[in-house]
């Protein structure tokens, strides 16, 4: 399998892509949504159940952080890397094995500052792996940007469901849970990253290798229409993780389901939710290629988004959950990876694309992880949900009217 930048790949390459992303988001994304809560819950403790919602943003937050350092380091020496293994193929597979060992690691770990430790080492290991692979769609596409986008982001509702899934149905518990994931990423990852083309650039190579200064390697973030892409694709995701990152306590406590129930609705929200992430991203992102016109999606998908979180504040029940959630999957899916593909398109310098594109899975990631935190604070400032949601609602629309700023004109329609 092979491919240059502006060929167009086969369902071959499309098929590796999306595993990779597959696994990358079922781990990412199962210990947010399940797995940490579950070992964090303090249903007993003297301070009562918010504490436990307070230790896992916290614990998601340390995550968060080292992901937003890890992500463009790794992708601006991978656009510096040169050698048989290719730029981006020795930091996917570090990426994997380094989050396959932090799995091993966070099964067994116990207290927030041990689950902590361990969650800084996974979501490193994601967040590298992360950068190498975000680096391909600017390596070798152009024409097939949207379609590509719209596999990372339907791979991220699938890999919620991927996960929890198969843990909730098999009872797996939270233990064999983590070493399952850890297996999925570790075989899973490794074929994909060994596999996927990694076709040399030297000239982008020896560019990248230049001395320069940080405010030099710095640079895109000065450049005012991608620093303007990256304050919404932050800003959003913040409000989709107030929507959804809290979901499982929102369940036992929000609407007093008993653990075995929540446990089971969790799982119905989550499907619901990806049925309409899925249709709503491959649907978005091939229009997107088509007409080549981004910033209308993405800001009226974050508007869909914003009105689904704030249904639960007027009427918080199951019923509203799962409009809520189909809602909030149209808008997410079309949200990134329209938005992903936009970003593509503003790279301003070719010798640093994972670099730069780094920044774009960190301001993604970011709010993914820093949604939690603040909605800790907000869920024990008033005791329950509903400004939890409240705020999720308004940066949501926020965010998405945060691209019109974008001044860039939008490329022509592909003819191909």
């Amino acid at each position: 399998m092979s491919a240059r930048q502006g060929a167009k790949v086969g369902v071959g390459w499309f098929t590796l892509f999306t595993l990779a992303w597959l696994a990358l988001w079922t781990v990412q994304l199962t210990p947010l949504q399940l797995l940490i809560p579950l070992q964090l819950d303090t249903p007993d403790d003297a301070d009562g159940w918010v504490s436990g919602v307070v230790s896992s943003g916290l614990v998601l937050a340390m995550g968060g952080i080292a992901g937003v350092i890890a992500a463009p380091v790794a992708g601006g020496l991978s656009d510096r890397t040169r050698g048989r293994m290719g730029r981006r193929r020795p930091w996917a597979l570090g990426g994997v094995w380094l989050g396959t060992a932090s799995l091993a690691a966070i099964a067994f770990a116990s207290g927030p500052w041990g689950v902590g430790l361990a969650w800084v080492g996974v979501s490193v290991g994601v967040a590298v792996a992360s950068a190498a692979f975000t680096a391909l769609i600017a390596d070798q596409l152009t024409t097939q940007r949207g379609a590509a986008s719209a596999a990372v982001s339907s791979s991220q509702a699938l890999g919620i469901v991927v996960g929890v899934g198969v843990i909730v149905l098999l009872e797996l518990g939270v233990v064999v849970g983590y070493l399952v994931l850890g297996g999925f990423l570790a075989v899973v990852g490794t074929a994909a990253a060994l596999l996927l083309p990694d076709p040399p650039a030297r000239s982008e190579v020896a560019a990248a290798r230049q001395v320069r200064t940080l405010g030099e390697r710095l640079a895109a973030l000065r450049d005012r229409d991608f620093a303007w892409l990256l304050a919404g694709r932050l800003t959003v995701n913040i409000g989709n993780a107030l929507g959804t990152g809290l979901l499982l306590f929102f369940l036992l406590y929000g609407l007093h389901r008993d653990p075995a129930t929540a446990e089971d609705e969790l799982l119905l929200l989550i499907l619901v939710y990806t049925v309409f992430v899925v249709g709503s991203s491959i649907a978005s992102g091939w229009v997107s290629d088509r007409t080549g016109r981004r910033i209308p999606f993405v800001v009226w998908s974050a508007v869909v988004q914003g009105l689904a979180s704030i249904i639960l504040v007027v009427a918080p029940s199951l019923t509203t959950a799962m409009i809520a959630a189909a809602l909030l999957g149209v808008g997410y899916g079309a949200y990134m990876s329209v938005g992903l593909a936009l970003g593509t398109d503003l790279l301003p310098y070719p010798e640093d694309h994972a670099r730069d594109l780094g920044f774009v899975n960190v301001s993604a990631s970011l709010g993914q992880l820093i949604g939690p935190l603040l909605g800790a604070g907000l869920v024990a400032l008033v005791g329950g949900f509903w400004l939890l949601f409240l705020v999720g609602g308004i940066l949501s629309i926020a965010g998405g009217f945060m691209t019109y700023a974008i001044r860039s004109r939008e490329r022509q329609p592909s003819r191909v």
